[in-house]
């Protein structure tokens, strides 16, 4: 099984990366210390933790829907640089 220190300079290898030895080193300890933060947590037992959807405590928060008026063609276009035929002239493109 190839080293973290290994498996970060294929990485930055594969990614076209000029990373020197030092920053090589520097990424290497940041890995260590996130998985030794895992390891942290998967020692943390939450047997007794209910599952949490969302740490709020909001209930329905969407609004009902309502229906309305809306626009007619004329109100959209009045202020329109330029209409024709009943719509938006834009320029083309390709």
């Amino acid at each position: 099984m190839a080293s973290i220190w290994e498996a970060v300079k294929r990485s930055a290898i594969s990614a076209n990366l000029d990373v020197s030895e030092e920053e090589l080193d520097i990424y290497v300890q940041r890995i260590k210390d996130i998985i030794g933060t895992m390891d942290e947590l998967r020692g943390i037992s939450t047997e007794n933790t209910e599952p949490t959807v969302n740490v709020l405590s909001a209930q329905n928060i969407f609004r009902e829907d309502t229906v309305w008026e809306g626009l007619s063609r004329d109100s959209a276009l009045k202020n329109a640089p330029c209409v024709e035929d009943g719509q938006f002239r834009v320029p083309k493109i390709v």
